[in-house]
Parts: structure tokens; sequence; C-alpha cells
């Protein structure tokens, strides 16, 4: 396995559904960067990790990953969605789950 493996394997087995208000107080220290649908959650979080700097200014620029906003937080406290979640220190990456989830 290569050192990417390693990482690869430890991010995924560090990533959680959170709801939004344990996002809240990560969003107000300025810390969560939301990852667009369609971009795996673990390949943007990888390439943070590693330092990949082309391939995530190439995401900022096309909106695929951004620092979540204001209008972001009205959203989510409005629709109360769930996210899959992976921390790279120090940011929170997040992605809304997409369909609903089965309640208990």
């Amino acid at each position: 396995m290569t050192p990417s493996d390693i990482l690869r394997a430890k991010l995924n087995l560090e990533t959680a559904q959170l709801a939004w208000p344990e996002l809240e107080r990560h969003f107000a220290r300025g810390d969560v960067i939301k990852v667009a649908t369609g971009l795996d959650l673990i390949d943007a979080a990888l390439h943070i990790a590693e330092n990949h700097t082309a391939t995530v200014q190439q995401w900022l620029a096309e909106g695929r990953i951004a620092r979540a906003q204001l209008s972001d937080a009205e959203d989510w406290h409005a629709r109360k969605p769930m996210f899959w979640a992976v921390v790279v220190a120090p940011w929170v990456l997040v992605q809304e789950v997409s369909g609903q989830l089965e309640a208990d």
C-alpha cells in the first residue's frame, strides 16, 4: 500500500454522518468546506490533506469545493439536512447526504 492508500483508508474510517446542529460551531469558526455532490468526499479530503494545490484550486474555481457561506448556513438551518463529514484539520469537509435517511 502506498502512503496515499493508507491515508485514504484512514480518512474513510474517520468519516461520519452529522446533522447541521453538530456542524454549527465549526461553521462559526469558518472551518466548514462544502463538497459538491458528484465529487467524492474522500478524494477531496485526500487532495487537501496531501496539498495537491493545483487540483484543489481547480475545484475551488469550478465551485466543486467552497468555504461554506452564511447563505449555506441559513439554508441548512431551515432544512436540517444530514451530512457526510470528515476532518482534515483545520477544515471540516461536508457533503450533503443525498436522498432521505430512514428514521429508526
